[in-house]
């Protein structure tokens, strides 16, 4: 593209456009020109974008398309209809839609984490690497570190404190996946390796029973939650090397979008976690009880996500802004 050619060519427009957004009140024919020449402008900016990038021009053509949208369709505000939809459809359908990266990366994981325990629990220099004698029975023994960890404050605080380092955790796997998905792995191997060292631990102390009912009642919608957060991070740091069909640009803001969603997701599915870790892990309830619960939240999210969240997929729902709510873009060749 010749920029200066282009500039030629367009200016006209874009000075009447400007025009047009400065007057109070419009005539119907007006009106009506102003629309065409925000959409016309619109893909003018999507041209240079991509063809010849321009700091200064595209600056100025991004604010004139920003104030003729909020001209054309007004201020929107957030409601209660946006919630509703963003629960009922937008985030099982970013969650489902995810399916291929976060169901493996769980799976794989905990493999890991399986492997990680049976080989701390069967080597004892392993064990021995990882504290003194008597500071492994301090952890381990009845009434020991790993069952009052969960009732050493008052449940209300925990579970504040479990669900905000858990949302940030989260929030960590989602932002940094743009990074090709590398520090995912390493926050995900981080925690595979503490669950790992409590696994062999206990087991080999023979209480491995005493360990899995403290930690399945939140443990399972938890690492469900963080494995989704992962899958996604992955799904966007691939989306660096392979955007497909669409410009690298448009699908980072697609799949950026949608993981932004996700978070605020998965920080709401994470309070419920940490709450069952706040108030059921530490009760008096029976393990069969405190399990029960846990495994009962997780069906329920995995029912919401495949069967809710399929349905919205399947019906169009990507877990993004409404069209309406998008930059308009220049359609790309597959």
């Amino acid at each position: 593209m010749d920029l200066d050619v282009f500039v030629t060519t367009h200016r006209a427009e874009w000075d009447r456009l400007d025009s047009l957004l400065g007057r109070r009140r419009l005539t119907g024919a007006e009106a009506d020109e102003l629309v065409a020449l925000y959409q016309r402008t619109a893909t003018h900016l999507s041209l240079i974008q991509s063809s010849a990038p321009d700091p200064q021009l595209t600056g100025r053509l991004s604010q004139l398309v920003a104030r003729a949208r909020s001209a054309v369709t007004g201020t929107r505000r957030a409601s209660w209809r946006d919630v509703t939809r963003f629960l009922a459809y937008g985030f099982p359908s970013a969650v489902y839609r995810s399916r291929r990266w976060w169901v493996p990366t769980a799976l794989l994981s905990v493999v890991v984490g399986v492997l990680l325990g049976w080989w701390i629990a069967t080597h004892p220099e392993v064990q021995a690497s990882i504290a003194a004698p008597n500071e492994l029975r301090e952890l381990t023994r009845p009434g020991g570190q790993y069952e009052t960890y969960y009732s050493s404050h008052p449940a209300a605080s925990f579970a504040a404190q479990v669900w905000t380092n858990n949302a940030w955790a989260a929030a960590q796997c989602l932002i940094l996946g743009i990074f090709l998905g590398l520090p995912v792995l390493w926050i995900l191997f981080q925690n595979m390796l503490n669950l790992g060292v409590g696994f062999g631990l206990m087991s080999s102390a023979g209480r491995l029973d005493t360990f899995l009912g403290l930690v399945l009642p939140h443990g399972l919608l938890e690492l469900t939650a963080v494995f989704v957060a992962a899958g996604t991070g992955l799904r966007l740091g691939w989306t660096v090397i392979d955007p497909g069909p669409r410009s690298r640009r448009t699908a980072l803001a697609e799949e950026g979008r949608a993981a932004i969603g996700m978070a605020i997701g998965l920080a709401l599915v994470l309070f419920v976690s940490g709450a069952i870790e706040g108030f059921v892990t530490p009760s008096g309830l029976p393990t069969w009880a405190r399990i029960g619960i846990g495994v009962t939240a997780e069906l329920t999210f995995l029912a919401y996500v495949f069967i809710l969240g399929g349905r919205a997929a399947r019906a169009g729902e990507t877990g993004d802004l409404e069209a309406a709510e998008r930059s308009a873009t220049v359609p790309t060749a597959a």
